[in-house]
């Protein structure tokens, strides 16, 4: 079975599954996988999370089902489209739902100590017209990741700014390394790497009023960049951008094959398993460190149709308490979604391997997903970005391209 990636960029195998006993409410919940074997999967997180509420809550069931993120998306959609929701899911985007009328609120379901602990920014993306809809469940961000031993034998030291990535790079390049900077905008997972640059060029997708901003003059001198200055002088390996995918250039920076990369958390268990040193610092900026980063999250939310608002209320608090979201932020390398749990985080030496991706969070900047032409506009970069960076590619071209598409689908929402 193919692996499917969520917005953090992890995988996910396994088919569904469900588990529960009988009571006077069931609570049906659709959850993604986060796991990549039957060893870690997400089912074993919920089945401990079920019992533990169940016990003290006998007149509740919650029946979860566990997809991989192959199926969970198509999933929830066949059901709600058969009239047939789950009280709650677990997915990858909320906002089509949103529009629809088919979410509850936020407010209308959590206390609001518990609606209050979340992240201001994770918040602020789980709203549609300024109203919350969808709960962040996890989070991550991007930080540069380089091979140290690399490093060492091209006597470079970690990049700040483009023009000592692009210098770290020639030397790498000129030490046989195969990607000296791996600059994945496949198919696969292109939006981020995409988000990663135009954020540290001091653009974004869009401007300070949420309207797409893709051709902007900072996105498009960020992208001749590229183009120029790593693509045009062979410093990204043998692989066109446009042609490798995220999850390759992790296998190729595990395989210490690449000095350099934007990464997320999972890297870090991959890279080791691999016995590969690596170091981690604040992605490079135009002119000094990156001021905002990607941050990227997954969502919960619940659908109105079958009622018990209190019931699933009620549950969501105890799923969103401090020790669950450690749990689970713990237990898959990602970031917690609340004040409370980061701020644990951030305290404990259990999580320092977390702590460069910790500091990230608070300056970082989300996909516009609550804009329900984000899935439309997500799927064109996709498949139009490596181009602006190929062999007589036009950055200003394929951005325009990408803005005139972002316009249309946000005049169609």
């Amino acid at each position: 079975m193919i692996a499917v990636v969520s917005a953090l960029g992890l995988t996910g195998v396994l088919g569904g599954c469900g588990f529960g006993g009988s009571s006077d409410v069931t609570l049906k919940l659709v959850a993604a996988d986060y796991g990549d074997s039957a060893a870690n999967s997400s089912k074993k997180y919920w089945a401990d999370l079920v019992e533990r509420y169940e016990a003290d809550h006998p007149d509740v069931k919650i029946d979860v089902s566990v997809y991989s993120w192959n199926d969970v998306d198509r999933e929830v959609k066949e059901m709600v489209d058969a009239g047939d929701p789950p009280d709650m899911a677990q997915i990858g985007a909320y906002a089509d739902y949103a529009a629809e009328g088919k979410l509850y609120k936020a407010g209308d379901l959590l206390s609001i100590p518990v609606q209050a602990d979340f992240l201001a920014q994770l918040s602020t993306a789980g709203e549609v017209n300024s109203v919350q809809y969808g709960l962040p469940f996890a989070s991550s961000t991007r930080v540069l990741f380089y091979n140290k031993k690399l490093f060492a034998e091209a006597g470079v030291t970690p990049p700040q700014t483009w023009d000592e990535l692009a210098a770290a790079a020639e030397a790498l390049k000129a030490e046989g390394v195969k990607y000296p900077y791996a600059l994945p905008l496949g198919p696969e997972e292109a939006q981020a790497e995409t988000m990663q640059w135009l954020l540290s060029g001091d653009g974004g997708y869009t401007d300070i009023t949420g309207t797409y901003s893709i051709d902007s003059a900072q996105n498009v001198e960020t992208f001749a960049w590229l183009k120029d200055e790593l693509v045009g002088k062979g410093l990204t390996g043998p692989v066109a951008p446009g042609k490798l995918d995220r999850a390759d250039a992790f296998a190729a920076f595990a395989a210490g094959d690449v000095g350099m990369l934007n990464g997320h958390p999972s890297l870090m268990e991959t890279a080791k398993a691999k016995g590969v040193e690596f170091g981690m610092v604040p992605t490079p900026g135009i002119d000094g460190e990156s001021q905002v980063t990607l941050g990227v999250a997954d969502w919960m939310m619940a659908f109105k149709e079958n009622g018990h608002r209190d019931q699933v209320g009620e549950f969501l608090d105890f799923v969103y308490s401090e020790e669950n979201v450690l749990d689970f932020s713990r237990e898959y390398n990602l970031l917690p979604v609340t004040t409370s749990a980061s701020r644990a985080m951030a305290s404990s030496d259990q999580d320092k391997d977390l702590k460069p991706f910790l500091d990230q969070l608070a300056t970082s900047e989300l996909y516009p997903v609550g804009n329900t032409s984000w899935a439309t506009v997500n799927a064109a970069i996709k498949k139009q970005i490596g181009k602006a960076v190929g062999p007589g590619g036009s950055p200003a071209g394929v951005l325009g391209g990408l803005q005139a598409t972002a316009t249309r689908a946000e005049t169609a929402e």
